[in-house]
């Protein structure tokens, strides 16, 4: 072997070493779109191969805006809307099986599905596709199943977490009697085959939806009292973010194996924003976003 060749194999670089994000050139930003005011902690957008969704400010009821990911720049004040809710949207997702195809979970208790067109319409949208009736409040979360078709997710704030066959409109189960208060965040590990929440309870529950039970839960992950989040990792860890008993910003990483101690407890900083995890299973990077 060649010295260069030697050396080059000893340097073991980074993979981390290119993730650094370049702020874009206006011409390449969307500009003048009126974020919902909504005190909500959910990131209000979401995209996906073709679009990006926001949710939007809209007098007196809810409404969120599509754009084509391609359509950069100013955006028109009078560009089409999809307004159904009667109440403000909480939450969105894009389905994971038809990137024209867009859930979205409201104040008026219900979750709406939408059919979006690859053109820009003339119009609002107006008319779902379905509507899902089922929660007594409002519903904060949705999240599509990451494999299984047609099959959606939602949680409000009657402590109810329902999945539902979106093709038919049914329920296909209600999780009514396994979260003592608020839920903070609901997300499916890889194949759909388990659920982790964490709850105003204090616990992070792991779930398995199709016996109905939860085969783990850890009681206060984070001392701190502000809200809990979790997501699953490709491997089957669980990562979280909370807040320490000195109110610093913290994070977790759990095995749910041994539950009881964290693989990995750091503290971050003391700003008092929650921060939203993101997770990228191709490259093992965990974003995390604050508002």
């Amino acid at each position: 072997v060649s010295p260069p060749a030697m050396s080059r194999r000893v340097v073991r670089q980074s993979k981390f070493r290119h993730v650094f994000g370049q702020p874009v050139k206006a011409d390449q930003m969307y500009e003048d779109i009126r974020v919902s005011k909504v005190t909500w902690d959910s990131s209000f957008c979401a995209v996906n191969p073709k679009f990006v969704a926001i949710i939007v400010e809209s007098g007196g009821g809810g409404a969120f805006m599509v754009l084509p990911l391609a359509k950069t720049g100013r955006v028109d004040k009078n560009h089409p809307l999809v307004t159904g809710h009667t109440a403000p949207v909480l939450d969105i997702d894009w389905c994971p099986h038809n990137d024209n195809v867009i859930a979205s979970a409201s104040e008026d208790t219900t979750v709406m599905v939408w059919q979006i067109p690859d053109y820009v319409p003339v119009r609002n949208i107006t008319e779902p596709v379905v509507t899902l009736e089922g929660h007594s409040k409002r519903v904060g979360i949705i999240s599509w199943h990451p494999t299984a078709r047609n099959v959606l997710l939602s949680a409000g704030c009657d402590n109810l977490v329902i999945l539902w066959n979106v093709g038919t409109g049914e329920m296909l189960l209600v999780l009514d009697d396994m979260h003592t208060d608020l839920i903070y965040n609901v997300g499916w590990n890889r194949n759909g085959s388990l659920l982790v929440t964490t709850c105003k309870d204090k616990k992070v529950r792991v779930i398995d939806p199709r016996k109905q039970q939860v085969v783990a839960e850890k009681t206060k992950p984070h001392d701190g009292a502000r809200p809990t989040r979790a997501i699953f990792m490709a491997d089957g860890k669980i990562f979280t973010t909370g807040f320490s008993k000195m109110s610093e910003r913290q994070l977790g990483l759990w095995d749910l194996k041994n539950f009881e101690e964290p693989i990995a407890l750091q503290e971050m900083d003391t700003s008092n924003g929650v921060l939203l995890p993101f997770y990228d299973p191709d490259s093992s990077i965990v974003y995390l976003c604050g508002k």
